[in-house]
């Protein structure tokens, strides 16, 4: 099983390359990186049911003028699938879903 995402910058229509994310279970650091050109990250190995968090620092995507500092996004896994989490992200605004 795997936890992946995919931030899309929607106010430049890009995919937001860069951006720091660390992957949290439980209060614990699992992992943490930058997305590659696309957007992407992911994270492989098995992953236990529990909750999970990613945090995203957009003040080092949208620099010091960011009106989001970090988007932290919690979310539960129940089971051993593949858990896919995007990050649609503007200036003023996010959102979120659950992908595929």
């Amino acid at each position: 099983m795997s936890i992946s995402t995919h931030v899309l910058d929607t106010a430049r229509g890009v995919p937001a390359a860069g951006v720091p994310i660390r992957l949290e279970k439980e209060g614990t650091v699992l992992g943490s990186g930058r997305t590659d050109t696309d957007g992407r990250i992911r994270w492989d190995g098995a992953t236990q049911s529990g909750r999970y968090r990613l945090v995203f620092d957009i003040l080092a995507y949208h620099g010091p003028d960011a009106f989001y500092p970090e988007v932290a996004i919690s979310f539960t896994v129940l089971d051993g699938r593949h858990h896919h989490v995007p990050l649609l992200l503007s200036p003023f605004g996010y959102s979120t879903y659950r992908g595929s």
